[in-house]
């Protein structure tokens, strides 16, 4: 990946975390804080307002206060998971990557809190910590890999696990991905269709640009790991189109081409960084090894 491709990013997403602030802040101040449960029935309200003066217009109020709060208080549920199943594939990753449990909390109560901005900002400070040559050589790598994780490619050696973290994580993206098409299947059967002008209040709104930043994210991700465009597209469509669905199916897939006996990083590595990691276990340990995996190694270079 060139300099240009790295400077691209950070510009993208520096870009992407400062539309959420000002998204994030105009909302707040046109309508308030969205910790209340009014903002689940605006339209409610103010057809209330207008319908003062009968008792018909207050009990048609209420019959379309019912059927509205339940509409919007669906989706918006159902929109709500779909976010932070996508968190937590974030937070895995930035769990991962941080050397020390106080600053993994610390980003992902962040993420929690203020979703797609954190992913931008630690998109961007991932990315402004490569070197030259890294940023060159192979950004991708250096930006999802832990340092530990580089060191153990180099070494041919990875992490032992008394339960193999590959079958876990298949197990808990599994039940995530079967979660969210529960809850998608249960609030088209109780609330229709999400495609109603009605159910795009402002919260609403600002939540579904704060999901797709998190989308861009993932979708970066995914067109990094995919070897041509046009399965990245596919799975980048799929993505936009189903969310955390595709986030957790996709997961998954990439769990199933790893043996269970893999280190858990290597998910996060396109095909050539995987095939390059297997030539360096392979190769580690026989006579004259050491020069043939560091000449293999993404990132590793030599003077003289």
């Amino acid at each position: 990946m060139a300099t240009w491709s790295v400077n691209g990013l950070k510009g993208l997403f520096s870009v992407l975390g400062c539309v959420m602030v000002v998204t994030l802040l105009y909302t707040i101040s046109t309508d308030g804080l969205p910790f209340r449960r009014e903002l689940l029935t605006p339209e409610v309200n103010r057809f209330c307002k207008m319908s003062e003066n009968s008792m018909e217009d207050e009990e048609n109020c209420i019959g379309i206060g019912l059927g509205v709060e339940s509409e919007v208080k669906g989706w918006m549920a159902a929109t709500l998971v779909d976010f932070y199943i996508n968190v937590v594939a974030l937070a895995a990753w930035v769990s991962y990557k941080e050397s020390n449990w106080v600053s993994a909390i610390l980003w992902i109560i962040l993420l929690v809190c203020f979703g797609s901005i954190t992913t931008c900002a630690y998109i961007v400070l991932q990315f402004s910590k490569l070197s030259v040559p890294e940023s060159i050589q192979d950004a991708m790598y250096h930006v999802l890999l832990h340092n530990q994780s580089k060191q153990n490619m180099m070494n041919g050696t990875a992490q032992k696990w008394k339960f193999s973290p590959i079958v876990t994580a298949r197990i808990i993206f599994s039940l995530l991905g079967l979660l969210m098409l529960g809850t998608l299947i249960y609030t088209l059967l109780t609330d229709g269709s999400p495609f109603r002008k009605e159910l795009l209040t402002p919260w609403m709104t600002t939540t579904l640009i704060d999901f797709y930043i998190n989308v861009v994210a993932l979708s970066v991700w995914v067109a990094y790991k995919e070897s041509s465009w046009i399965s990245a597209f596919l799975w980048i469509i799929l993505l936009i189109c189903l969310g955390s669905i595709t986030t957790c199916v996709y997961i998954v897939q990439q769990l199933f081409q790893l043996s269970s006996q893999d280190p858990l990083y290597l998910v996060l590595l396109n095909k050539g960084n995987k095939q390059k990691t297997g030539m360096m276990t392979q190769l580690h340990g026989d006579n004259g090894a050491t020069q043939l995996i560091d000449d293999k190694v993404p990132g590793k270079f030599y003077s003289g």
